[in-house]
């Protein structure tokens, strides 16, 4: 049998930059609808769960699952790592997608591109992404993580960091995972440069026109058609430009330094 994939979008209202930006309206659906639209493009059979805490504000986010028709899950406010694997036995996975719902961009064909190395590679990684080193415009976040080695971080991690972002116990000891990234085939590094990611007002006017541009032509527009917008429309990438490279890993990493040269597997696909 083939292994049961789980994708997890782990969203709440109480974001706190931008408090409630899953439901904030992009061509007349909610930001998190139009993220969960891209992901039932993938080639892949997944099954998409929805995973928001019990807090009340978050009610808003099961009604909006049930509208969008897939499950959601209700859970920690604070510890996903425990939100994502209750989902991930809750839903006998063999392998487990960690998407965050501040990607609505997302390209379907780069989280299709990252599992096809994963199983092209049977039994050699227990967790492969393609942001260790990223490489893609940041908003393409794609974890993958076997069953067993959710179930060994849910066991072992303990700091606060590695319970609310529930993979830098994975990527920051090295020695106990067999890790594997994949970087952007173009051979460019847009992740410092090309913000597709919503944590500020400036990302969701971004966003908006994004859509506002492709949605109509090409419903299920890819990275590349972006890139070749903001070629063309430089008014555009401007708008929330001087956030690029903002981003709380990247920062962790500068600080920490846990993570050096050659402890992790880059590999193209």
């Amino acid at each position: 049998m083939p292994d049961r994939i789980v994708i997890v979008v782990q969203a709440r209202m109480s974001s706190s930059r931008l408090p409630g930006k899953v439901m904030l309206p992009i061509l007349g659906e909610s930001l998190l609808y139009r993220m969960t639209e891209r992901l039932k493009m993938i080639r892949h059979e997944a099954q998409i769960v929805i995973a928001t805490s019990e807090e009340p504000g978050d009610d808003i986010i099961e009604k909006e699952a049930s509208k969008i028709g897939v499950p959601c899950f209700r859970g920690s406010l604070n510890n996903l790592l425990d939100r994502h694997y209750q989902v991930a036995k809750l839903y006998k996975a063999d392998i487990v997608l960690k998407i965050p719902s501040d990607c609505p961009l997302i390209d379907p064909k780069i989280i299709d591109q990252v599992l096809d190395f994963y199983f092209e590679n049977p039994d050699q990684y227990d967790f492969v992404s393609n942001l260790h080193p990223a490489t893609f415009p940041d908003g393409n976040d794609v974890e993958i993580m076997t069953m067993a080695c959710i179930e060994k971080t849910w066991e072992e991690a303990t700091r606060q960091l590695e319970l609310e972002h529930t993979t830098p116990y994975i990527w920051e000891n090295p020695e106990k995972f067999r890790i594997g990234n994949v970087i952007y085939d173009t051979g460019n590094d847009y992740s410092m440069t090309h913000r597709f990611t919503i944590d500020y007002p400036a990302d969701y006017e971004f966003i908006k026109t994004i859509f506002e541009e492709l949605y109509t032509i090409k419903s299920d527009f890819s990275c590349e058609d972006i890139l070749e917008l903001l070629e063309k429309r430089p008014d555009i990438y401007q708008i929330n430009a001087k956030y690029s490279g903002v981003n709380w890993y990247r920062n962790h990493l500068d600080e920490l330094k846990t993570i050096t040269p050659g402890q992790t597997k880059t590999l193209t696909n």
